[in-house]
């Protein structure tokens, strides 16, 4: 049976983190959260080799100094991060820092409380203003799709909304909302029921339309989540039918010149 991944992705915001909160950053998964034993790593593919027994950060930090992105790998295929800044400027909004794992994991009570809470402390430590976990084949579905080629053969598989800046493409298992999209949404997040909606440390919000990862892509979870986009205002969600862009988006021109 294929492995079915759990992605957890963060929006970054403008320009490349500075080298000793990306050692952070790994010392919090692989020191403190121990979510899985780096085996390899490197900047796309994974073509380095950590030395056996405990992870050092500093080896990725050298790594992401001379690169400014890194990708990190364990044994196998089940378990990676792919820590990706914008790095050019062009587009500000791109970076990200994604987490892929098996969504068994999410079958365990515990572990998905471990999982928001360590959610939370990485968006504060990288000053993400958006993360969203859910099925790998959920942000698929939601944000590419491919359209024929001009001359007739084959496709091209092009995005919906290139980042946060333009919007949202959906709603996952969970959305951790910073304050641009607090902002944006405003009393709206208060019409959420409580059960689908909670206030998390340093004003994020999350809002979960439905309890586990593999209730989406049901037509429950299309439910759920169709009625909290609904409550949240269509406007501001890409509508896949119609390839509408949204016409509400985050004000978010602030990050630029924090940056």
């Amino acid at each position: 049976m294929a492995l079915r991944y759990l992605s957890t992705d963060f929006a970054l915001p403008p320009g490349a983190p500075p080298t000793s909160i990306v050692r952070e950053l790994v010392h919090r998964f692989f020191s403190e959260g121990r979510w899985f034993q780096p085996v390899r790593f490197g900047s796309v593919g994974v073509d380095e080799q950590c030395e056996p027994g405990s992870f050092d950060p500093d080896v990725l930090a050298a790594h992401y100094d001379e690169s400014k992105r890194f990708f990190i790998g364990a044994k196998t295929d089940r378990d990676f991060l792919h820590f990706s800044p914008d790095r050019r400027g062009k587009y500000p909004f791109v970076g990200s820092f994604s987490w892929m794992t098996s969504v068994v994991e999410a079958r365990k009570a515990g572990w998905r409380e471990a999982h928001l809470r360590q959610v939370v402390e990485v968006m504060h430590l990288l000053g993400s203003p958006l993360a969203q976990s859910g099925l790998s084949d959920d942000f698929e579905r939601k944000n590419w799709r491919l359209v024929p080629n001009e001359d007739g053969f084959g496709s091209t598989r092009v995005f919906n909304l290139r980042d946060y800046s333009e919007g949202l493409e959906g709603l996952y298992w969970r959305n951790i909302f910073g304050a641009p999209f607090v902002d944006l949404f405003g009393p709206r997040l208060d019409a959420i029921p409580a059960s689908q909606r909670q206030s998390l440390d340093g004003g994020l919000v999350l809002v979960q339309p439905y309890e586990l990862p593999t209730q989406a892509m049901t037509p429950e979870g299309d439910a759920a989540e169709g009625q909290l986009i609904a409550t949240l205002g269509r406007d501001a969600f890409f509508d896949l039918p119609t390839l509408t862009k949204p016409t509400r988006v985050p004000d978010v021109s602030w990050m630029l010149h924090k940056h």
